[in-house]
Order: C-alpha cells, then structure tokens, then sequence
C-alpha cells in the first residue's frame, strides 16, 4: 500500500520502519526534517507538507503528542484533508481525547474520507517488536482495509466501537497501567522506610498475586533508582489530564486515578516530567533523599 507517516519519535521511528520492511511504500512528513534522515535513507520519501502526504498516499498513520497536534494535522492549513481524495483513510495512533476523535472523523466523513483513532499499549519496546496492542475506533470496513498495515505494527487488534472508542479504551488503559505504577511506588517507599532490599522485595511479590508487568519493569526500575525515560512521565500527566477531564464531563467517579492525578501533578511541578514514570517514587520520599 501507499502509506504516509507522521510523528517520527520513540514510536514512530520503529512502526514506520516496519511498514517499509513489510514492502509498503512509504512517505513521510516532519517538522523536523532531520528525524526522518534514517527512513529517508531506508528507501521513504519527504513531503513538504501534510497535505501532499495525503494526496501521494492510500492511508496516513499518525503518532503525535496531544490532541491539539491532531487536529491541527488533519484540518489545519496545508493538512491531511486538503490532500486527500474520497476513500482515503486517516489513522491516529496517538493518545488524545475522545471528543478531538470524534470531531475529526466527523469532518472527515463529510468529504468521504476514512478515520480510525487506533491508540496502542506497549511502549517503546512494542514499537519496536513489532507487539503493541491496537485498539481501534472508527468503522469496521475501515479496520478491514488496514489490518494488513496493523499486521505490521502489533499482535493484537481489537475493534472497540465507533469513533473516539479507540481513545475511551486506551485511556482505561492508562488508567490501570499508571494507577499500578503508583501503587508499586507507594510499596517501594514503604519498604524502603523500613530499610529492607527493594530488589529482593520486588521479587518476592513477583512470585506471587501481586506480580504484574508493571511491578516488573517499572518496580526493577525503582529498585536501581533508573529514572531515565523509558516513557517519560509528562506523557502520562497528559493521559491523565484526558481521562480526568473525560471523567469530569460526565461526572464518572474515578478517586484512585483522581490521587495518581494529584501525584503526577507533583512530579511535573518537581521538574520530573522528562523522567521516566518510575519517578513518581521520589514524589513519596523526604526532601533530599
């Protein structure tokens, strides 16, 4: 397929990388030229705005910060939906709002243009295996006609709705997944207030209920006090400010994830939002520790 490809970060690097090694024919747009260089040399081409990626491309596969960025891409000046014809088709694999989901399909059905919000779980790690975790919103012969991109991208793919069902599924997600992280930091403080091994501690519950990838990784993590991002912890404030707002809107209690807010919260006001999420320990230690 002709496919075009934007936000060439952490993620996107590896997904678009594997969309040319599946034989796809791929082209690229960046703001930062520059961060396409290895594509470029891996046999992509350069478009000089998002609008002629969409008119030399079947499907556009986006992965790019906040909402804001999204909507702009599509609908902005020189976007994606000046360039593409009927029966193209807008994939957003980032993490944003519901409603920005819905409002960009929405103006992209009035043109006959095709939309799935398809955020992934999986990290740097399943970008670049090739095993994230799609959850798709959008409609179903959509998802057909890009399940052979996908098959590229992730092991699994699960179609959770129409527009915006994508985002409402991945901020669930989020919402377990950071919570959790909260939870193995609050644990991690405890028992290192009582000066025992964290690492030994951390192994010990992974051989029981409590074992979880999280406390995996991010519980390793603390244990060496490894802060340097794997996923750095301003992305998951951001999640969090989504799935907040969301639940503010329709008046869904969420007090768990409303303390994991308020810790995130501490942590950007630390300087720690280019840390690692892991850092949500230091927001429980004693100043100077």
């Amino acid at each position: 397929m002709r496919v075009g490809f934007v936000g060439l970060g952490v993620m996107g690097r590896p997904m678009a990388g594997h969309l040319l090694a599946a034989g796809h024919e791929l082209a690229v747009w960046a703001r930062r030229p520059e961060s396409a260089a290895p594509l470029l040399e891996a046999g992509a081409s350069f478009c000089a705005t998002p609008a002629e990626l969409a008119s030399r491309c079947e499907v556009v596969i986006s992965v790019v910060t906040a909402s804001a960025d999204v909507e702009n891409l599509a609908l902005g000046a020189s976007g994606l939906i000046e360039g593409f014809v009927p029966g193209g088709i807008h994939v957003d694999m980032s993490t944003i709002a519901p409603g920005t989901a819905r409002k960009v399909a929405a103006s992209y059905a009035e043109r006959g243009i095709g939309w799935l919000d398809a955020p992934v779980s999986g990290g740097e790690i399943g970008a670049r295996d090739a095993t994230l975790a799609i959850m798709a919103g959008g409609e179903a012969d959509v998802l057909e006609r890009v399940r052979p991109l996908f098959a590229a991208l992730g092991k699994t793919v699960v179609h959770i709705g129409p527009a915006g069902a994508g985002q409402v599924a991945k901020a669930c997600n989020q919402m377990i997944m950071v919570n959790a992280i909260q939870a193995c930091a609050e644990a991690m403080r405890l028992a290192s207030a009582h000066g025992v091994d964290l690492a030994r501690v951390r192994e010990a519950l992974m051989g029981g209920s409590a074992g979880s990838r999280v406390l995996d990784v991010m519980g390793d993590r603390m244990a060496r006090r490894d802060f340097v991002a794997g996923i750095q912890s301003r992305l998951h404030h951001k999640d969090f400010a989504i799935l907040m707002e969301e639940a503010r809107q329709i008046g869904a209690p969420l007090p768990v994830a409303a303390q994991t807010w308020q810790q995130l919260n501490a942590l950007m006001a630390l300087g720690g939002g280019r840390d690692d999420t892991a850092s949500l320990l230091k927001v429980l230690e004693p100043a100077g520790e």
